[in-house]
């Protein structure tokens, strides 16, 4: 049963969320309230079966499987990493984090039946790496099961996200809410719940139903440019209205899990939107992929220019982040076309820095600026959509 699709899974989730407020009421019974509705959730949630090369295998069998490993790879990368730093054992680490995503990813390119292995395993795949890099950077000392596999298979958010760290989970699972704290995270639970009604089975709703649906089929420009609005407006409220439901759900089972978007429609330029669509993905690339690239390219002094060193690292970080959607080219022009907005957004600022016009604060400039940025945003999820190929 796929999350938040339908309201069965709601009907199911209350038996889940009413003994939550109760338990939440009290310092320890949350935290072990939230182990048991978790398990209890991934049991309805991975209920189907894998032909898994010709043998049927229990998603949740896969499930347990796969979080049981990447526990005992973060254990002893943290036995061996206690010991000193070795860039090599940090590699392999990451690559046998990595290996079941890019199974998942490239074997059906040659074997095309080959099933994905669960539900979820894109986005449980970056809080393993958050682990293995936490380690790494020395800033994550121990790895406890209960909490990591909680962290791991946390069922609000496991399918779809946002993308928590370890680090900012740990804070919650180790902080003993005050009653006036419970009451807040109730109201705010609540109230992000409703918010995930009004996007997904109201607007998102309509949207495909009287305007994505009927252009779905139909060719030429104008329908064209059609679609291109009404996927936009549509991916927007059906994915905002999921992540509000995690993050209204995580609110009252005790956690805070991180917020994804934020108004993304009206940024100013590429970069803003980034810092406003998909936050908790967009973040993640930037801190583990982009930062780091730029500062061991500057570290190494591998470019005359730094700006080489940016550019290229707008390409790799969002052509991964492209590729991790999928391996249809689709999604690999959706990455490489917004590196590309950035390059561009960033040449443009350092070159019109000084020039009083460009950097004016007025509305009209600021409006003028925010129509032409949402344009080469719906042009960007046109592209994804897959529409144009």
């Amino acid at each position: 049963m796929t999350p938040f699709t339908d309201f069965l899974y709601f009907g199911i989730s209350l038996y889940a969320l009413i003994p939550a407020l109760i338990a939440g009421l009290f310092k320890r019974a949350w935290r072990i309230w939230l182990v048991i509705a978790t398990m209890a959730m991934l049991v309805i949630q991975y209920s189907n079966t894998r032909d898994i090369f010709g043998i049927a295998i229990s998603e949740l069998i896969l499930l347990a499987g796969y979080a049981l490993l990447q526990w005992i790879i973060a254990i002893l990368f943290l036995f061996i990493r206690r010991r000193g730093s070795n860039r090599i054992t940090f590699y392999f680490a990451l690559f046998l984090n990595l290996l079941p995503l890019l199974a998942a990813k490239f074997i059906p390119l040659f074997q095309p039946d080959y099933p994905l292995l669960f539900l979820g395993l894109s986005y449980i795949t970056f809080r393993v790496l958050d682990v293995t890099i936490g380690i790494q950077d020395g800033l994550i000392k121990e790895v406890k099961p209960i909490p990591y596999l909680t962290f791991l298979l946390f069922f609000p958010t496991i399918s779809s996200g946002p993308i928590d760290r370890y680090r900012r989970f740990n804070e919650d699972w180790n902080h003993n809410r005050t009653r006036e704290q419970f009451v807040q995270d109730v109201d705010g639970g609540v109230h992000r719940i409703f918010t995930g009604f009004l996007y997904k089975f109201i607007l998102a709703a309509l949207i495909k139903q009287y305007w994505l649906d009927p252009l779905t089929d139909t060719a030429g420009f104008l329908q064209t440019a059609s679609y291109m609005y009404a996927y936009s407006f549509y991916l927007f409220f059906d994915f905002a209205g999921y992540s509000a439901f995690a993050i209204g759900f995580s609110y009252i089972l005790g956690l805070h899990s991180p917020e994804n978007f934020n108004l993304p429609f009206i940024s100013r330029d590429i970069r803003d939107f980034w810092n406003r669509w998909h936050m908790s993905l967009s973040f993640w690339f930037r801190d583990n992929i982009y930062n780091r690239f730029i500062f061991a390219a500057l570290k190494g002094k591998w470019f005359k220019n730094s700006q080489t060193a940016s550019y290229l690292g707008y390409l790799i970080t969002m052509g991964l982040m492209g590729l991790w959607h999928g391996t249809a080219w689709h999604y690999i022009v959706y990455g490489f076309y917004h590196a590309i907005l950035l390059i561009l957004t960033s040449w443009f600022d350092r070159k019109y820095k000084g020039n009083r016009l460009l950097n004016d604060k007025g509305f009209l400039w600021h409006a003028l600026s925010v129509l032409i940025t949402f344009h080469l945003i719906a042009l960007g999820l046109l592209i994804f959509s897959g529409r144009l190929f």
